[in-house]
């Protein structure tokens, strides 16, 4: 009996969204009015790529960088759960599938001690180059007319999927933990013995409920979560099982 929990990121993991909050760093911690409304829809990891040339030629470099965004707060209840899925990983596989970047995420999870709860994490990858830069590419290429070019959740989640039975493993159930619009598609591909755990008040609970009014529900099953502490309460009661 093995549970697979899929993560997304910011606004779920973290309570802010990492790729704006890096705007610290900038002078007078914002952006110029023409880099801000450069960003074209489906297209946020170009708009990022700009972000991080205009940090770079303003001479902000990698410590300055990581300092900023290990004082992301993770949400609330979050460092409880993450504990609890740590004292428990012989039941729960974990992964993190998000619009972010490598270099954030590690950054993050290195600091709370947290990157041993997760398995794998699928993000878009990052580095530094010589010259000091940080730089961003697409995660891979995908068909999906839902997602943004960059990512298909849906998709990552599917090869994940194949990729475990390949390896023997099958899961009881999948939990999937999100608040954004780009979480809908993964969570469409549920089956009736999953769960979708949406964010109270953002995107993706949002969706659910439209298309539930619109007659076409999700296959899942949907609990809201404002705490992560609601997220420990349902996976308690799933071991109990």
């Amino acid at each position: 009996m093995k549970f697979l929990l899929v993560f997304d990121f910011d606004h779920t993991i973290i309570d802010e969204n990492s790729d704006t909050w890096i705007v610290k760093c900038a002078p007078e911690r914002k952006l110029p009015n023409g880099l801000r409304n450069s960003y074209q829809p489906g297209h946020w990891t170009e708009y990022m790529g700009r972000v991080f040339v205009y940090l770079g030629d303003n001479g902000v470099k990698e410590d300055e960088m990581k300092r900023t965004m290990t004082t992301i707060p993770f949400t609330a209840g979050m460092i409880d759960l993450l504990g609890f899925i740590g004292e428990n990983k012989e039941l729960f596989d974990c992964i993190i599938v998000s619009d972010s970047n490598t270099v954030f995420i590690d950054w993050i999870l290195k600091a709370a001690d947290f990157h041993k709860v997760f398995d794998e994490v699928f993000t878009n990858p990052a580095a530094f180059s010589s010259t000091g830069y940080l730089t961003v590419q697409h995660f891979h290429a995908h068909h999906c007319a839902k997602c943004p070019k960059n990512l298909c959740k849906k998709k990552v989640l599917k090869e994940f999927l194949d990729k475990q039975l390949e390896r023997g493993v099958n899961y009881t159930q999948i939990v999937y933990i999100g608040d954004g619009g780009n979480d809908l598609c993964p969570v469409m591909f549920l089956k009736k013995n999953d769960i979708a755990m949406p964010r109270q008040g953002y995107t993706l609970e949002k969706k659910i409920s439209q298309l539930a009014q619109s007659l076409s529900p999700v296959q899942c099953s949907v609990l809201v979560w404002s705490s992560a502490i609601d997220i420990m309460s349902y996976l308690k009661l799933l071991i109990k099982e």
